[in-house]
């Protein structure tokens, strides 16, 4: 555990003249910011159009996600594809990214069974999604769960007391001044980013744990609908 008190961060792996997504996904694949790349298969980066108007941030890849590389392939991305459709959103105008970049699981038998990220890992994956923000410039931020909210929003903020609820991006951040300023070409020129809304709601993966999952989903495609009309 001592070592991963001491996680060095992601920072240091960040190239600082990237100007790409596909530029900082490269780069991830040799992060070593804190342990979880040790048992981890690889890093999962986000992915969808850099000109994406809505940007949903999720927890952590799944076992399904470390094995094919990519965010949001499980069942627990099947649910979100099929929330986002009967919200009315258009798959096209989305990026999809999490929180902590490797997938946390322990091993039971031939089982690798999901564990939920720690502040340490939280705090060391944080540089690699205010790298991707800096190169996203979203109308609309959902936070997908409560380790999604506490890397943007800080450790008190509570998805079930504000779920649904609308709120000024990136003011809302904890740590603003991160998501303030983005870059406008490689010589390093930056500019005010451009205001935007976030919205919280539940992660996918909580529908398919509900005792009661016709009311949890229903719950979720409502909270996206509020995103959606954001759009407008």
């Amino acid at each position: 555990m001592a070592e991963t008190e001491n996680a060095p961060g992601a920072q240091e792996f960040i190239p600082p003249q990237a100007d790409t997504i596909e530029e900082l996904r490269t780069a991830s694949a040799g992060c070593r910011g804190c342990e979880l790349y040790r048992d981890a298969s690889q890093t999962v980066f986000g992915r969808g159009d850099e000109s994406a108007r809505m940007v949903l941030v999720g927890e952590q890849p799944g076992d399904m996600e470390d094995q094919k590389g990519l965010p949001f392939v499980g069942p627990a991305g099947r649910l979100l594809r099929k929330a986002v459709d009967d919200a009315g959103i258009d798959p096209g105008h989305i990026y999809l990214t999490n929180a902590v970049k490797h997938f946390r699981f322990e091993l039971r038998g031939k089982r690798r069974i999901h564990q939920t990220p720690d502040r340490v890992h939280i705090t060391a994956c944080r540089p690699w999604l205010v790298a991707e923000f800096a190169r996203l410039h979203p109308e609309i931020v959902v936070v997908l769960g409560a380790t999604a909210a506490k890397a943007l929003l800080g450790p008190t903020f509570r998805v079930t007391k504000q779920r649904g609820e609308l709120m000024p991006w990136p003011a809302a951040a904890q740590h603003p001044e991160d998501f303030a300023r983005v870059p406008v070409d490689s010589a390093g020129k930056v500019a005010d980013a451009p205001d935007a809304r976030l919205l919280a709601t539940i992660h996918p993966s909580a529908v398919l744990r509900a005792d009661n999952q016709d009311v949890a989903y229903d719950g979720l495609v409502k909270d996206l609908k509020v995103a959606a009309r954001a759009l407008r």
